[in-house]
């Protein structure tokens, strides 16, 4: 893999990380992304801490501070990462994080399945209502089963028996939050939760739709307001000429294009 990049987007569910593709292109289109995919086996305990271990191992190979980013699961792997090693992360970028980061979509279906006395196919088909909105009949039965492989694959330790917690607090670097307004997992009141930890420097931010996954829906409106905030923190990080400023919401983050 090339070393010619300054941020690392993170993901922790291999059965979902398609959404995060147009996002990952948008952005790609202007910085060099890596991609760093943990994939937890049935052997393995339900623990964000070997993936902890892995990503810190991944970025031993590097002699720079990266830009951490991702979504759900991969975003609270970096939030720990970051707590756990500071040094080596220049920023955080959270998508669909609460402040209680285990509060998860995980967390949400094992408190149904708790709840009440419904079974796994009808709590997962009331998941994919909640996360994606109503879909066709066909695209909900396999977003059913993408959901159903997300629960065996991603290092949650949420479970029938029990809900687990992961400390609150903020980051020592830059941080920015993202959610959605129609998101019911991390809605309005868990994602403003943030504020009380957030610093000057920090930013939360609202996509005014797409549900949980809405940087697969808004990926240009969620990829110009991350880029944003990266060049705020890292003013070269970003290093592209006229030409290349593509459109008018990156031309307002370089006084000289334009």
């Amino acid at each position: 893999m090339s070393d010619s990049f300054d941020v690392v987007w993170l993901s922790a569910s291999p059965a979902l990380q398609r959404f995060d593709k147009p996002l990952l292109d948008y952005i790609s289109g202007y910085i060099n992304v890596a991609q760093w995919e943990y994939q937890q086996t049935k052997d393995e305990a339900s623990s964000i801490d070997q993936a902890i271990e892995l990503l810190d191992d991944f970025l031993e190979l590097y002699d720079r501070p990266m830009h951490l980013a991702g979504h759900g699961m991969g975003g609270a792997i970096a939030l720990s990462f970051a707590r756990r090693f500071p040094q080596k992360v220049r920023s955080l970028t959270l998508l669909a994080v609460a402040a209680q980061p285990a509060n998860n979509w995980h967390a949400h279906y094992y408190f149904q399945r708790q709840l009440f006395s419904i079974s796994r196919e009808l709590v997962l088909g009331s998941s994919v209502r909640s996360l994606f909105g109503n879909q066709p009949p066909h695209t909900t039965k396999k977003l059913v089963a993408a959901l159903d492989k997300d629960l065996e694959q991603s290092p949650s330790s949420h479970s029938l028996f029990k809900l687990v917690y992961l400390p609150k607090g903020g980051v020592s670097m830059p941080m920015m939050v993202c959610g959605s307004k129609s998101d019911p997992v991390v809605n309005s009141p868990a994602l403003h939760d943030w504020l009380n930890w957030l610093k000057p420097e920090d930013k939360l931010w609202e996509c005014p739709q797409g549900y949980h996954f809405f940087h697969y829906f808004y990926p240009q409106q969620v990829g110009e307001e991350i880029l944003n905030f990266w060049q705020r923190h890292h003013p070269y990080l970003l290093d592209i000429s006229e030409k290349e400023c593509r459109d008018v919401a990156l031309l307002r983050l370089y006084k000289g294009c334009g």
